[in-house]
């Protein structure tokens, strides 16, 4: 089922809202690090038509529920996802103690770099590394770990923090949504813990509103104060079909807005769109390999094919970054570390 298209992209209306988006002053208001396109007018004017009062298509505050995977979406997730290279350092340091891990996947495959292995492994596989380096830990202290690695880790291509590597008209786009009385949610298919310590600084979603995949935990206490420890033992993997039920079982509201850049974002696009009224589904594709990466339907990491194909069908946005977006991350002085 196609998502509702807004009365004020039906017809020439569209025209206006494309003629609209391209006066300089509005530009340099809404998003301005989107260049004026059809992507661009078709976003404005959704976010338009919802937030209208008295609108055919107006949707109550509390309904307007946005969700954004992250790798791929919200940042690089190339050559590897950003929490696979805390897990990788992770098992790294940690080897010398296990001597079996040379033999056994997927740390093996870590010990090496073999990231083709690796990413074959998929999040299940990163939740193993996470889970098997971090065991033990109470929440606290894996949350230190995370702000510790973040604080020095740097991109292995590009040279720059990964927090630096955040998308600046995706950032744009949650300011944008929030200001015009959306919740917005981070659905990603890592692991929830890591992202909790830093999706505030980097995207002002907090915490409470981040759903991700999960080890299973336990409450105890240790030196009589009461603490959340993690288990080698893995609760939830939120991706592909997962995603609509984490979103379903946490939010108990079905999205409005769905974005992603990847087939294991396709059934949350196609839970979100599917249900009456104005949907909105945006797919970020990745072919700007001057300024990021370029890949899609062939890579091992953040494989875009499905979705690709039936965007068009389903009424669905894709944005291409090399001519949709005038700039891919934030200067560096807007940019702040966690701590």
């Amino acid at each position: 089922m196609k998502p509702m298209i807004p009365r004020s992209l039906e017809g020439g209306a569209l025209a206006l809202v494309l003629s609209l988006a391209s006066l300089p002053a509005l530009a340099a208001e809404v998003l301005p690090s989107w260049n004026d396109g059809v992507a661009k007018a078709r976003i404005v004017a959704f976010v338009r038509a919802v937030t209208e009062p008295g609108g055919k298509d107006f949707v109550p505050p509390a309904e307007r529920i946005a969700v954004f995977d992250n790798d791929g979406t919200l940042w690089s997730e190339q050559p590897m996802y950003f929490q696979l290279a805390f897990a990788i350092d992770r098992v790294k340091a940690l080897a010398p103690q296990h001597p079996e891990w040379q033999t056994t996947q997927p740390f093996k495959a870590a010990l090496e770099g073999d990231l083709k292995t690796l990413a074959a492994s998929g999040e299940k596989g990163l939740l193993e590394l996470v889970m098997a380096t971090h065991a033990g830990n109470t929440s606290e202290q894996f949350a230190q770990a995370v702000r510790d690695w973040v604080k020095t880790a740097r991109h292995p291509g590009l040279q720059r923090p990964y927090t630096e590597l955040t998308f600046q008209p995706m950032r744009e786009l949650l300011d944008h949504l929030r200001a015009n009385g959306f919740k917005t949610w981070i659905v990603s298919g890592g692991g929830v813990e890591f992202l909790r310590v830093v999706s505030e600084a980097l995207y002002g979603v907090p915490p409470e509103q981040v759903i991700g995949s999960s080890v299973q935990t336990k409450y105890e206490l240790r030196n009589g104060l009461p603490v959340i420890v993690r288990l080698p033992a893995i609760d939830f993997i939120d991706d592909k079909a997962s995603k609509p039920v984490g979103i379903h079982k946490t939010i108990g509201r079905r999205p409005i807005a769905a974005f992603g850049n990847s087939d294991g974002d396709f059934q949350m696009l196609e839970w979100t769109t599917s249900a009456p009224g104005a949907r909105l589904g945006v797919i970020v594709h990745h072919d700007d390999a001057a300024r990021e990466y370029g890949y899609d339907r062939k890579s091992h990491i953040g494989r875009l094919d499905r979705g690709l194909d039936e965007a068009g069908t389903r009424g669905w946005v894709v944005v291409g970054m090399k001519d949709d977006w005038r700039a891919i991350y934030p200067p560096a002085t807007t940019l702040h570390a966690t701590h």
